[in-house]
This record gives C-alpha cells, sequence and structure tokens, in this order.
C-alpha cells in the first residue's frame, strides 16, 4: 500500500510542477532583471502570475514530500522527472502547435526506460537520517557545481546559457530532495524538535538556490531546453543520493543493475531528446522573443 501512495504521489507531484514551471516561464521570461541576482526573486515576488506558479510548486513539493514518506529516493525521484512529459503537452496547446511522432516516441522512451528500471527490482529503504558526515562531501560536491555552472552562465550566450544554469537547478533540486526525505522521515519520528537539527535549515537554504538557478534558466530562454536538463540531472543526483548517502539498495543481482542501467539511460536518453524536439524548436523559432533579444515573455495562458 505504501508503494502505491508513493507512485501515486509522485506522478501527482510531476504533474503540479509540469504546470506551475509552464505559469513560472512565461513569468520569468516577462521581467527584465539580470540572471542570478536577487533582484530577479524580487521582481517576479511582485508578480501575480508568478505568485500562481509558487503556488502549485510549493502544493508539488507538499505532495513530493507525501511520496518520500512512503517510499524511497530512488523510487520517487525518477517518476517525480517525469513533469516533462507533462510539460510539452501543455507548452504546445500554449503555443497552438501539434507534437510530432519524434516527440510522442521520445515521450514513450521516457516512460519506458522509468518502468524498465522499477520492474526489474524495486528500490529499497535505507537509512532514514543519515549524519552531517555522510552528507558533508555530497553538499560541497554539489555546492561546488552550482557555483561552477552559475559562473559558466554568465559567460555564455544561447542554448549554452539556459543548459548550464538548468545543471545548476538540477543538482542543486537533487540535494533538496534528498533533504526533504530526510527532514520527512525526522519529522514522522521526532516531531518539531526536528526543527532543533541543520537539516530543515540546510532544506530551505536548497531551496532558495535552486529558485534563483531554475528562474534564471526560465529567464534565459525555452521552456523545452531547460526542463529536460533539470529532469535528467535531478533523478540522476538523488538516486546516487539514496544510494551512497541514505543506503537504499537498488537491484540485488549484477544482471538486475544492468538492466536497472539500461532503463535509465534509455529514460535519460529521452529526456535529452526532448532538449531537442520540435517543440523546442518551435519555442526558439522567429516568433520567440529570445531569438529576437526582446524581453518580452512567451505568452501563455492562465490555464494551459
Amino acid at each position: 500500500m505504501g508503494t502505491v501512495i508513493a507512485v501515486t504521489a509522485a506522478l501527482g507531484a510531476a504533474c503540479c510542477f509540469a504546470l506551475a514551471a509552464v505559469i513560472q516561464h512565461g513569468a520569468a521570461r516577462d521581467t527584465g532583471e539580470k540572471l542570478l541576482s536577487l533582484r530577479l526573486l524580487l521582481a517576479l515576488a511582485r508578480n501575480p502570475r508568478w505568485l500562481a506558479g509558487v503556488t502549485l510548486g510549493a502544493l508539488s513539493f507538499a505532495i513530493q514530500g507525501l511520496a518520500l514518506a512512503f517510499g524511497p529516493l530512488a523510487l520517487v525521484q525518477p517518476l517525480a522527472a517525469t513533469d516533462v512529459l507533462f510539460a510539452l503537452p501543455m507548452i504546445a496547446v500554449a503555443r497552438r502547435y501539434r507534437l510530432t511522432r519524434g516527440d510522442w516516441a521520445d515521450a514513450g522512451a521516457v516512460a519506458g526506460g522509468i518502468a524498465l528500471f522499477f520492474a526489474v527490482a524495486p528500490p529499497s529503504e535505507g537509512t532514514r537520517a543519515p549524519g552531517l558526515a555522510a552528507w558533508a562531501p555530497v553538499i560541497l560536491a554539489a555546492a561546488a557545481f552550482a557555483a561552477v555552472a552559475g559562473l559558466a552562465a554568465l559567460r555564455a550566450r544561447g542554448p549554452a546559457q539556459v543548459i548550464w544554469l538548468a545543471a545548476g537547478a538540477g543538482i542543486t533540486y537533487g540535494v533538496l530532495d534528498a533533504l526533504t526525505k530526510s527532514t520527512v522521515d525526522l519529522l514522522a519520528d521526532r516531531g518539531f524538535t526536528t526543527l532543533l537539527r541543520w537539516e530543515p535549515y540546510a532544506l530551505l537554504a536548497a531551496g532558495i538556490l535552486g529558485t534563483l538557478l531554475s528562474q534564471s534558466a526560465f529567464r534565459a530562454g525555452a521552456l523545452s531546453v531547460s526542463l529536460p536538463v533539470i529532469d535528467t540531472l535531478e533523478p540522476v543526483s538523488a538516486v546516487l543520493i539514496g544510494a551512497f548517502v541514505f543506503g537504499e539498495r537498488l537491484a540485488a543481482s549484477p544482471g538486475q543493475l544492468a538492466a536497472q542501467l539500461a532503463g535509465g539511460a534509455v529514460a535519460a536518453a529521452g529526456i535529452a531528446a526532448l532538449s531537442r524536439s520540435s517543440v523546442a524548436a518551435m519555442e526558439a523559432g522567429p516568433e520567440d522573443p529570445a531569438s529576437q533579444g526582446a524581453d518580452h515573455a512567451l505568452q501563455v495562458p492562465r490555464r494551459p
């Protein structure tokens, strides 16, 4: 029963986050503030449409927390990363564009790869609250990568800039997901005394950094470029943290592990292909503000 709740909640979180991302992307493209600046977040905080997206994102985060309370990171995060499968049809509807057979084939590769990953051997639970010593290398490595990605993005232009920002956001969100898992389990075990520990505050810091990077990526270019990058790196980093920090077990045999890796590779390839899909080309076409250097927003209806 716990697995059913985790799977259902993870897919619900993916759908909710996809809608939030579409709305936030439209608002982020509307602002003229510089990338990776607090002024960008302050400007967005005055935008009612962006705040509506934030509300949906918070709902997605709460649903994801429910999923993590009933399932391991290695189960929940690959499912939560399927938000790109919900977002692309929303973008297509918003832009009055019909998805091609290639788009559907790439989406099928994502779904099939994830299905294979879980069909071979569902991941098992690990340690509920790893110590700071286990966390320290992960947090330092993620912070260093986010810094490098931010600096590289400031020097880059076009799709490369979007990809660097999205990569930093994806790794940061993977850490955020793992911290959410740890905090949810601590709250279940210790109640509000969890607020005396470091995890909730690291969770808050990761959330702010991830938001800054993701909104900068949304500001910089097409959602169909940034979202697949985030959805590739976020679950990969979360699954690795689950295995090496939480001790979650994946496959029990080399053959099963190989099949899981193959499924993960197919899903990652499908997500990467979606960043070069016809929707991405359409978003970057002449009608897109980014291609003309304009600062006006990608027009997205309030209810895609």
